[in-house]
Parts: structure tokens; sequence; C-alpha cells
């Protein structure tokens, strides 16, 4: 008893998920006892009631001097939300294929997603509006102070509210943070999210103000600008931005100095900011999207690039670590070609695909188990973790060795297995062919040729030939 109680406290400081305890419940039962699946439904709670208020406001008519201004109605959001889909769905997919050796759970890509198009989004609504009022001139009415608060107040609350799901996670889930990878899927798709939002909240803008105001001109050709401008040309701005503030947190989740634990994200969420501020500052004084775009795309191109050489880094990674386990004799030589290599593990992953669901599972969660092996092994050589990880390891091993016996692990070996046709139909096929009695498999229940329990007449062969 106090082991265990040793063992518990040991993963808890450590920041390691709990041992399990051994008890096979049913399927409903580990639904309900599972704590993701309240965090899950407090969440979507939580992301209806944000775009239930974001709906109030801005289709709600605004009292301004001189008059009122008419909110935007049900039928501009719906066409939004159509034109601004495209941007976010080529942004999940490339978010969701960046983080690979370790994926996320698919609810962390839900809860990063839905927070930055729900919550983020809501509470930089309020921020905002906030601090226009307070920047403004009192007396008439300032037109700068939409300029001020976008520029001064806008990069820092939105870039704060769009971490806050990467921080939120990193605190309460230290160990599925483990690579820049990870870090910047997740803080990409919270921007995506957030991006989403925005864009439908400016095009609906768009399309009330140009078909109520005959000088804004031809309300599609409008409507397609805007759609072109921030679908496509300053679609980086948000994504790379909140990028920033993942590189300064990953730095500091994985060093070893106190210092940099603590500066690395300041750094990196100030970086964000500033960029934002630019970003802003520079839309508003007019300038050329044209030129800002080919700064961006090329700031971004930068950002692209490292992430690149950390797919490379991750690969070596992999294979330094399951090394170590291999000179150690707890795993076969065979696994650092396997699992350290992308292309390896793919290629497990579709010939896994022709052998059926159980050894597809199987085959996923054996390299999702050797990839947590392995930063674990690498948080212990950091020193990052201590002694109270060895139990999580010896875990992880022994999972590994079941999933083994199951699973594909070397594509070079084990091939694709062609689908077979049900035998219903494989004994159709020989009839319409004319099939002799030589040619029906031994599993078919009907005598072999030449035994004496054989007959050319039996109903099951068909009418004699001949």
């Amino acid at each position: 008893m106090a082991s265990e109680v040793i063992e518990a406290v040991g993963r808890r400081r450590n920041g390691l998920p709990p041992a399990p305890d051994g008890v096979d419940r049913p399927w409903p039962t580990r639904v309900l006892r599972s704590p993701w699946t309240w965090v899950l439904l407090a969440a979507t709670l939580l992301f209806a009631g944000c775009l239930w208020w974001m709906y109030a406001t801005a289709t709600a008519t605004t009292e301004v001097e001189g008059g009122t201004m008419q909110g935007i109605n049900l039928s501009a959001i719906r066409r939004s939300a159509r034109l601004a889909l495209p941007t976010l769905a080529v942004w999940v997919v490339l978010f969701v294929w960046l983080d690979r050796f370790r994926p996320a759970r698919w609810a962390l890509w839900y809860l990063a997603l839905g927070w930055g198009a729900c919550v983020s989004t809501a509470a930089s609504m309020v921020i905002n509006t906030w601090a226009a009022e307070h920047m403004a001139v009192q007396g008439n009415g300032d037109p700068a102070s939409a300029a001020r608060s976008a520029v001064f107040s806008a990069p820092f609350a939105e870039e704060a509210t769009k971490a806050t799901v990467l921080f939120g996670i990193a605190i309460l889930l230290r160990y599925r943070v483990v690579s820049k990878l990870q870090a910047v899927a997740l803080a990409g798709l919270s921007a995506a999210g957030f991006a989403y939002t925005e864009n439908i909240l400016y095009f609906s803008r768009v399309i009330v103000y140009a078909s109520q105001t005959i000088e804004a001109g031809d309300p599609e050709q409008a409507l397609s600008q805007m759609v072109f401008l921030r679908g496509v040309m300053t679609a980086f701005g948000h994504p790379l931005f909140t990028s920033f503030t993942a590189l300064g947190l990953v730095i500091g989740l994985r060093a070893r100095s106190k210092v940099v634990r603590i500066l690395a994200p300041v750094v990196g969420f100030l970086l964000a900011a500033f960029g934002h501020m630019v970003f802003n500052f520079l839309a508003s004084t007019g300038m050329d999207p044209t030129y800002m775009a080919v700064i961006g795309w090329l700031v971004t191109l930068g950002i692209v690039v490292h992430v690149v050489r950390g797919l490379f880094a991750e690969g070596r990674r992999h294979r330094d670590r399951l090394g170590d386990y291999v000179a150690l004799g707890w795993l076969p030589a065979s696994d650092v070609r396997a699992f350290s290599r992308q292309r390896t593990r793919w290629a497990s992953v579709l010939i896994a695909l022709t052998h059926g669901w159980r050894v597809f599972l199987a085959t996923v969660r054996l390299q999702r188990t050797l990839s947590e092996l392995t930063y674990l092994r690498d948080a212990q050589v950091r020193g990052l973790v201590d002694e109270g990880g060895r139990p999580r390891e010896r875990e992880l091993i022994d999972r590994a060795h079941e999933l083994r016996a199951l699973a594909i692990t070397d594509p070079r070996v084990q091939k694709v297995q062609l689908p077979q046709l049900p035998e219903a139909l494989r004994r159709l096929g020989r009839r319409w062919r004319g099939a002799s009695p030589d040619e029906v498999p031994a599993t078919s229940g009907l005598a072999p040729v030449g035994s004496p329990q054989y007959s050319p007449v039996d109903p099951r062969w068909g009418p004699p030939k001949g």
C-alpha cells in the first residue's frame, strides 16, 4: 500500500498520468467515469454560450451619435461562414498533419479549435470594446479610437486569449505537450478558429453595409475583395503570431533552467503581440496589402522551415532514445528503424488497414506508446522527470510488448493482405466457371476425390457430368 502511494505521488509530481487500476469496465462505464467526457461536455456548453452571446451582440442594433447602426443578419452570417470555411479547412488539415510523431488526443484538437473560435473571440470583443471606449477622446466622436484599440489593445488581448488554452493544457497535462510540432499545432488550431469567427464577422459586415449603402459600389465585388484579402493574402496572420507564443512555451517546458522556463513563454508572447501590433499598425496606415502579404508570407516561410527541421529533429530523438532501450535489452533493435522514420510508420499503418481493425488499432497504439516512451526517456535525460517516472516507463514497455504480438512493426516483412470474398460468393463463382470437384477447398465440407466417402452423384456437387 505504501509503495502504491509513493508511486502515485511520484507520478503526480512529474506530471504523469496515474497508474491504471486494472479493472476491465464496460464501455459505457468507462465513458461516464472518464474526466474527458465531462470536460468536453462543459467546454461544448461554454462554446455554445459564447457563440450565442456573439450572435446576439452582432445582430443587435447599436445606438451611435446621429442615429443607429444596423447589426448583421442571419443570412449574412450563413453566407460568410461558407466563404470563410476553406481557409479554416486548409489550416486544420495542415496543423493536424503537423502533429505527427505523438498526435494529441482529438479532444485536445477540439478544445483548441473551439476555444479560439468561441471563447477567445468573445473575450477579445469585450476587451477591445472596453479599450476603445477608454482610449477615445471624450466629447465629440473620435474616429481614431478604433485604430488605437487595434494597435495597442487588440494584439495583447487576442494573443493572450488565443494562447490561454495552450497554457491550460501545458499546466494540466504537461506530459502531453512534448515537442515544438505539438505546441505549434495546438496553437495554430486555436488561431485558425479565431480567424474563422473573425472572418465571419468581417464578411457579414461587408455584406450588410454594401447592400444598404449605395456609395459602397458593387456589393459582390466588395465582398470578393474582402474574402481574398483576409482569406488568402493575409491568412497567415493569426496562426503566425500565435506560433511565436507556442515556440516560447515549449522551449520553457523542455528547459532545465528555471529562468528559461519563466522567460521563454513571456518572450514568445511578447514577440507574438509585437508582430500583431506591427501588422495592425501597417493596416491602419493604409499600407498596400500586397506588400504586407509578401512580408508576412516570408516570415511564415521562415517558421515553416524551422518546423520542418523540427520534424527531422524529432526523428533523431526517437532514434537516440529508443536506442537506449535497445542497449538495455528492453526493446528489439528493429524498433529504432521502424519507429523513428515517418515513412516506415505510415507504411505500417497502411498495411495494418488491410489486416482488419484490431491490427490497425494495435499498430497505432504501439506507435503512440513508443513515442510516449521516447519523450519520457528524453525528459529523464534532461532532468525534467526524476525516479518517479520509472513506474510509467515500465508500464509503457509492458504495453508495447503486449501490442507487438498483433501490430504491424516491419513493413518489409509484413505485407499487404488482399481482401477475400465471402465463401458464398467464391462458391458461386466456382459454379459459374464450371469448377470440378478437385477445385473445391477442403474447408467446404465435401469429401476429397478418391476417398471412400466421395460420391460423384452427391447433390452438393451438382448433376454428374457425362
